[in-house]
């Protein structure tokens, strides 16, 4: 089964994202709705979103809009995706349409989060019923790796193995196959927890700020823990679900569980709900008043007991503090659950029966422990599941294994005692088949001299024993840049001449990554900035995941990369220019822009957009397959006959044809204000490197000789105090600084 082509029911927020990530895999959609013009309507609003559903800026040019009075047009389309309303009547009357319409062994799903999947089949063809099922994406589903897959007792195997092997390796998804049961496996059991925390709230017993600090990043999950994401998914939703939930479950006991206190029936009835009408749990108001000045405000706090609105409090639990210097997080919520202080009281008043509720309805609701676990891994951004949870608290270690032989193909390789070498910056895995790859771990895998060091450990050995070497990691970043801190001790101690070593150690990795007697496939994803994009840049082909926020953003802390990164970027506009050009200012331009103003791509193809990847680099959607590509990559590259590039040593320069444009730019923003004096004195520095240095007229330089304008810039930069000040300030509050 071949999915070339998909048509998406229903352009609310679901289904208009649906399609805005068929889109981000190249495949066209069509968005249909009751009216052509509500489905127009739901492609403006989706591309106004933030986070942005589309990888780039020019994706949603892959969907085409109608209305459902055009239905027939679904007969062109592979796979027909239902997301309208949730009322199973209106469901079954468009499906009954589509069954009409569609081709004959096209698939058809619902994306519905609760209805069941069986009964909105009832009545269809033979043909449609065999070609039915539920896929339940995840909001926003560009960034929430679930999808639950749940087949009726009627649907063919191979439809649910078409659908699982698309959505895995097309669409990036995590793929859990679920019963047909109420809310199927992540709703039933996380709305399960919340009521619990929300009964805890409506006793008096812990405040809206006391739970949120609790169940954020101190129990492994996202900072938004439990009342910001309410206000993000909506109240209305959640009561809609929690009826659903009460409804249809076949237990009177745990239909008793499914009920909303009281307090929060009467936040939908006011229309309290979040996000989408300005107040819920919190609410942002202008700390002046409504004619207060733009641009300030504070989050107010719900009082569940007269439901208006307080300054919020910072929540106050020592052992919440105590337990932050706790790195492993198994034993932090052990420490946590076990404690004798409010924290303690209220993870067994909530985590405890929602631990248990999960052990007793997952045989009902999912096929495996395993299952349940990467459902509110990937689709609620727990670090561990229900299960790995409970053995924790109970002292025992449960890890998940891969969910396929290919996933994760890093830590299979690890768990095989496969590590060559290792120091605290980075390891050398055996991956097998030939392919060594060198895996960062140090804190935000900042490039230090351990991972240097290992870089060319790689190279040795990848050299005298293996085929191919891979660079990349399985953690949630690639590589946040090089260790600043140490730059800035050095800087303020005036050891210029360590500096210089440093920028001459990273050169020459980057450099030998580039002319190494191996292919080197560099496997980036999420955070790959400064230094990390430098390494990138220098592979000899790029593996990158979809979700790679890519750029060099020296600048932002008063200096300009180099790393490599700037003669990179002055090489490849070079190499953009047209046969027989002359014209240097157009490419230059967008690298000098890309580069000055620290540009980060919003993607894996928006980092090809900016020139930090190239047109033979390639992208992989799933996260967790990344490595198993990159190592195909690099064993692809072998068999082609890799030979090590030759050296560029005439790299076209347009010199003052492009610095005095370029500077002249620069004077006109310092004139207007947009940018500062030391924000000048940056621009020039780096219009200097991409102009070839001083040259009066177009010529061609070496790589030697914008490594040396690189480094030379960058020791000129560092010494400045005001460059110094910018790196303090971003170490010391994770933002830049503007003096």
């Amino acid at each position: 089964m071949v999915i070339r082509q998909v048509a998406v029911l229903g352009a609310g927020t679901m289904g208009a994202q649906i399609a805005a990530h068929f889109a981000n895999a190249g495949v066209p959609a069509l968005l249909l709705d009751v009216t052509a013009d509500a489905a127009r309507d739901g492609l403006k609003r989706a591309r106004s979103l933030k986070p942005d559903p589309f990888f780039t800026a020019d994706t949603w040019k892959l969907i085409s809009t109608g209305g459902f009075e055009e239905l027939a047009r679904v007969k062109e389309s592979d796979w027909i995706i239902e997301a309208i309303v949730e009322q199973l009547d209106i469901k079954r009357s468009l499906l009954d349409k589509v069954d009409a319409a569609r081709r004959a062994g096209s698939i058809v799903s619902s994306n519905t989060s609760g209805i069941p999947i069986a009964a909105l089949a009832e009545g269809r063809s033979d043909d449609f019923r065999r070609h039915w099922l539920g896929t339940h994406f995840f909001n926003p589903p560009r960034y929430l790796h679930l999808l639950e897959v749940i087949p009726t007792a009627e649907t063919a195997k191979e439809v649910v193995e078409a659908v699982s092997s698309f959505a895995d390796h097309h669409l990036g998804k995590g793929v859990v196959i679920a019963k047909d049961s109420p809310n199927f496996i992540g709703n039933h059991i996380a709305l399960y927890g919340v009521v619990q925390i929300l009964k805890q709230v409506e006793s008096g017993a812990f405040t809206i700020e006391e739970v949120d600090a609790i169940t954020g990043p101190a129990l492994g999950r996202p900072r938004s823990a439990t009342f910001r994401t309410l206000d993000l998914a909506g109240l209305d939703i959640l009561a809609h679900v929690i009826r659903n939930l009460h409804d249809r479950l076949p237990d009177e006991a745990a239909r008793r569980e499914f009920v909303l206190p009281a307090f929060v029936e009467k936040m939908v009835e006011r229309k309290m709900v979040g996000e989408k009408t300005g107040q819920g749990f919190y609410k942002r108001v202008r700390s002046g008043g409504p004619s207060g000045p733009p641009g300030e405000s504070e989050i107010l706090t719900l009082d569940p007991a007269t439901l208006e609105y307080r300054p919020r409090t910072s929540a106050k639990l020592g052992s919440l503090e105590a337990a932050a210097a706790i790195a492993d997080l198994r034993e932090r919520v052990r420490t946590l659950y076990n404690g004798k202080d409010r924290v303690g009281e209220f993870l067994r008043a909530t985590l405890k029966p929602t631990l248990e509720y999960t052990e007793k309805v997952t045989p009902q609701i999912a096929y495996s422990a395993d299952d349940v676990d990467r459902v509110m891994r990937w689709g609620f951004g727990w670090e561990l599941g229900p299960f790995e949870l409970n053995e924790a608290i109970e002292c025992r270690v449960r890890e998940v294994p891969p969910a396929a032989p290919d996933l994760q193909l890093l830590k299979s390789a690890k768990d095989r005692t496969r590590v060559v070498r290792k120091n605290a910056g980075a390891s050398l895995v055996d991956l097998g088949d030939g392919v060594l790859c060198v895996e960062f771990h140090s804190k935000m895998n900042a490039i230090g001299g351990d991972t240097i060091q290992m870089l060319h450990a790689g190279l040795k050995e990848a050299s005298a024993n293996f085929s191919a070497l891979v660079v990349g990691n399985e953690g949630e970043h690639f590589s946040a840049g090089a260790n600043i801190m140490l730059l800035l001790l050095e800087a303020q101690e005036e050891n210029w001449d360590e500096v210089d070593l440093m920028v001459r150690a990273f050169q020459n990795a980057t450099m030998s990554l580039r002319y190494a007697d191996v292919p080197v496939i560099v496997a980036p994803a999420g955070m790959t900035l400064g230094g990390g994009c430098e390494i990138t840049m220098h592979g000899d082909r790029v593996q990158a995941a979809a979700e790679s926020y890519i750029g060099l953003v020296e600048a932002g802390v008063g200096l300009i990369p180099a790393g490599g990164g700037t003669k990179e970027m002055v090489a490849r506009a070079a190499e953009s220019m047209p046969p027989g050009s002359t014209d240097f200012l157009p490419p230059i331009q967008r690298a000098f822009e890309a580069v000055g103003f620290a540009k980060v791509s919003a993607s894996a193809p928006d980092a090809q957009r900016l020139g930090y990847l190239r047109a033979v680099d390639t992208v992989t959607m799933n996260r967790e397959r990344l490595i198993a590509d990159a190592k195909a990559k690099a064993l692809q590259r072998v068999a082609d006959g890799y030979q090590p590039p030759a050296p560029r040593t005439a790299i076209a320069v347009g010199g003052d044809a492009v610095l005095a444009p370029l500077k002249l730019g620069i004077h006109l923003a310092w004139r207007a204000g947009r940018i500062s004096d030391h924000d000048a004195l940056i621009g020039r520095t780096l219009a200097t490197i991409m102009a070839g240095g001083s040259l009066p007229h177009p010529s061609t330089v070496t790589e030697q000789q914008l490594l040396d304008l690189e480094r030379e810039a960058f020791l000129s930069l560092v010494a400045e105090r005001k460059t110094q000040e910018r790196i303090q300030h971003t170490l010391k509050t994770g933002k830049p600084l503007r003096n």
